[in-house]
């Protein structure tokens, strides 16, 4: 059983911003325009923030034509909720042990 979960990726969807952007893409496939106009962030500073959920493998990108597309990767979120559906298992287990004080 996993008995922690993934502390870099945590630390990625940490960022208000990012999270913003991942609820974002979980509903639908956007470009940079559309989640610039979305969450009112600036281009340079959404463009830092893809980068860093592109490097942690939470988006992919889609080129067209002069756009680029931004597309949540489901089965990276699903491994989290799976490691965090692990971690709720293993306390329901551990609800009556408990360790004796010296």
């Amino acid at each position: 059983m996993l008995m922690s979960v993934d502390t870099d990726l945590m630390r990625v969807l940490a960022d208000p911003l990012r999270l913003q952007i991942v609820s974002l893409l979980a509903k639908e496939t956007l470009c940079t325009t559309h989640l610039i106009e979305e969450t009112g962030a600036k281009q340079t500073n959404l463009s830092n923030h893809m980068r860093v959920l592109r490097e942690a493998g939470v988006v992919e990108t889609e080129p067209c034509g002069r756009f680029t597309y931004y597309k949540l990767r489901a089965d990276v979120i699903a491994n989290l909720a799976g490691q965090f559906a692990d971690l709720a298992e293993s306390a329901r287990n551990a609800a009556d042990n408990k360790r004796a004080c010296p």
